[in-house]
């Protein structure tokens, strides 16, 4: 189990994050790219990438799911429950590599 404060923790110890509003739950940026968000208290949603959604949500069925926002798959859900701080914080970096060197599209 993960709690939102050591989620936090992890990823403000990232390089350039800042902890920012997003539809009133917190988010965490670099750059200004969204990498992360916080819809409640025993979530995460990280911002991997499409083909890395598929791949988590595929294959870590008990704390991971594809996170649409409309016709968009737009996040991986982390059931904060049941993730160990060592995965929540892989995915965490990972979305903030994925966001610090994405190209603006």
């Amino acid at each position: 189990m993960v709690t939102v404060e050591a989620a936090r923790a992890i990823a403000l110890g990232l390089p350039e994050t800042v902890e920012a509003p997003h539809h009133g739950n917190p988010s965490f940026r670099v750059r200004g790219r969204i990498f992360a968000t916080v819809p409640d208290p025993t979530h995460l949603n990280v911002m991997i990438g499409e083909a890395g959604i598929r791949a988590m949500a595929a294959t870590r069925t008990a704390d991971c799911a594809e996170r649409w926002w409309g016709k968009r798959l737009a996040a991986l859900t982390l059931d904060l429950a049941v993730s160990d701080e060592e995965f929540v914080r892989e995915m965490l970096e990972e979305a903030w590599h994925y966001k610090q060197f994405r190209r603006r599209q």
